[in-house]
């Protein structure tokens, strides 16, 4: 049983257990106080670092419906209560902890799972929320810009590779199919025809100054039959 004072702390960590994203449980013990508030600096909005009380902790705990932290509740201990990107508070915490041995990461909770300092030392290697956003944009962006020069592209243009993509189908088309007519035949056939019609209206023009079925021109002359010579 809890005093007035103590069950108002509990009631208040155990809201922060339940609006926060998630927890890292931490010790402390060899951090000076300057230390500790550079730790809140760098943290920033992601993460709210507090000192917290081991058995009013594991109630609060127990309130909110979160386990794993039991064991890890031995020792001076604090919590960072994730509020922002916890990628970005894991890599904080991690970042600090190597220039400060003294602060230990223990382990935490996530999204209501237990997990350990290893799986947030490997959550601190990844990318943050805003450049996996960035990246996105980018790759979005690009290919928007694909497609807009699609669209943009000139009627000709496209005619031409539309042009070009049926002639290599045509061709394709011929030397695949064995049965497929000589492209050369078809002008061929049409220079034979053009001869042979020569020829024929050449044999059947009549010969100059003839007509046909008619007799040949007697001369005249001027001078009468009866006329003495």
């Amino acid at each position: 049983m809890v005093g007035p004072d103590k069950a108002a702390a509990v009631a208040e960590m155990s809201d922060q257990f339940t609006r926060s994203a998630g927890a890292v449980l931490t010790e402390y013990r060899g951090l000076s106080v300057q230390q500790l508030q550079e730790l809140r600096r760098v943290l920033g909005d992601d993460a709210t670092y507090t000192i917290v009380k081991n058995t009013l902790t594991r109630i609060a705990a127990r309130d909110a419906g979160v386990d794993g932290l039991d064991e890890l509740l031995v020792g001076p201990s604090a919590i960072a209560f994730i509020t922002g990107d916890p990628v970005l508070a894991a890599k904080g915490l991690r970042d600090f902890a190597r220039l400060h041995q003294p602060l230990v990461i223990k382990g935490g909770v996530l999204d209501g799972r237990p997990v350990g300092a290893a799986e947030i030392s490997r959550m601190a290697d990844l990318e943050s929320r805003e450049v996996l956003l960035a990246r996105l944009a980018g790759a979005l962006q690009a290919s928007l810009q694909n497609a807009a020069y699609m669209f943009n592209a000139p009627l000709a243009q496209a005619a031409r590779v539309l042009g070009a993509l049926r002639s290599r189908l045509e061709d394709q088309d011929g030397v695949n199919d064995p049965a497929a007519p000589d492209p050369a035949a078809p002008e061929a056939a049409v220079a034979e025809a053009a001869v042979a019609e020569a020829a024929v209206a050449e044999a059947a023009a009549p010969e100059a100054g003839t007509e046909t079925g008619s007799e040949p021109a007697r001369p005249t002359t001027d001078q009468d039959d009866s006329a003495p010579v």
